[in-house]
């Protein structure tokens, strides 16, 4: 039988995780989340098991509130490169989860890039 999507989701999501755990030697992970409605962004330190800095579409400051296109990517993208800086973070990883590197979640990669986080 076919798998669901979600079901699909799910298993790229944890082979993207498997693959970042073996190469992550101690670096910050960003990670992406994309809904129907909003992008969500976050800087984790697994050792610790903490959260550095967060960026979303629901932040009034940003002024894309409720929106998710990418415009409203790379303004994320690039407030979370800025408060990455202020949380004296320069290099991280890629959580793109179970989404595709495509559109939106290329487009905060991007942003971030261009911002000055090494990615």
């Amino acid at each position: 039988m076919a798998n669901s999507k979600r079901d699909l989701f799910l298993k790229r999501r944890l082979r993207v995780r498997n693959k970042l755990r073996k190469v992550n030697a101690g670096r910050v992970r960003l990670s992406v989340h994309r809904s129907n409605k909003n992008i969500s962004v976050q800087l984790i330190d697994d050792v610790a098991g903490k959260t550095l800095a967060s960026a979303s579409t629901l932040e009034k400051e940003l002024g894309v509130v409720g929106k998710n296109n990418i415009e409203a990517a790379t303004k994320v993208g690039t407030a979370i490169a800025e408060r990455a800086k202020k949380a004296g973070v320069e290099e991280a990883y890629f959580d793109r989860g179970g989404f595709l590197f495509h559109g939106k979640v290329k487009a905060v990669a991007d942003a971030a890039r261009e911002g000055g986080l090494k990615i």
